[in-house]
């Protein structure tokens, strides 16, 4: 019991911290577009991720797909960490380091998940 609760803790901060996100990507913010043109991906970056992070949200939240979604959000949040530390710096617009720290606690929740999962991992890579 206790281990489901902290499961779907994990599912809803995942989710949440994604799909709050998706406006700024989608409505053009002028931090999201600072953020993907100092990548140099403006705007098929923006938009391709938010679209990533709206399937990694959905199926995060649905208990068969959970792990194909924390699996997917641990990549989309290593490429956003990587981005941080290599490009863009822990302070982005003088947020304080926000963003980095929901990318953080959002690929620590996927990694969570993916443990909780790690027999369905195993299973596809043929692992016993």
């Amino acid at each position: 019991m206790k281990k489901e609760i902290i499961i779907w803790i994990f599912r809803i901060v995942v989710s949440v911290i994604l799909l709050q996100t998706l406006f700024f990507k989608f409505s053009g913010a002028a931090e999201s577009i600072y953020i993907f043109s100092k990548l140099g991906i403006e705007p098929y970056g923006r938009i391709g991720s938010g679209i990533a992070e709206l399937i990694v949200a959905i199926l995060i939240l649905i208990p068969k797909t959970t792990w194909i979604g924390a699996l997917g959000g641990s990549a989309i949040m290593g490429g956003a960490i990587l981005s941080h530390l290599l490009v863009l710096g822990i302070e982005v617009e003088n947020d304080g380091g926000f963003l980095f720290l929901l990318a953080v606690i959002t690929l620590l929740c996927c990694l969570g998940l993916l443990y909780f999962n790690k027999n369905k991992l195993f299973n596809l890579l043929n692992f016993k």
